[in-house]
């Protein structure tokens, strides 16, 4: 079953856009818009889970210590 895309499509062009702009001024290597494509559609489907999954990581890392925040305001409340 085909993985549901992480980006929408003008993110995809926009991610495209930036890879080839980025390969032709620092590796002076020019590519196509539909290498450039098949490129962001790589690494999307390949890295994509690792960047989404550290995001996961750190939303919970963060929500945790927020949740302690509370529970501890909320004993300092007791009486």
């Amino acid at each position: 079953m085909a993985q549901k895309p992480l980006l929408s499509p003008e993110q995809r062009d926009e991610a495209a856009h930036k890879i080839r702009e980025w390969l032709s001024t620092e590796q002076d290597l020019e590519l196509g818009r539909l290498p450039g494509e098949m490129l962001v559609e790589f690494i999307e489907q390949h890295m994509g889970r690792l960047y989404y999954n550290q995001g996961l990581r750190d939303a919970e890392t963060l929500i945790r210590a927020k949740v302690e925040d509370v529970a501890d305001a909320l004993y300092g409340m007791e009486r």
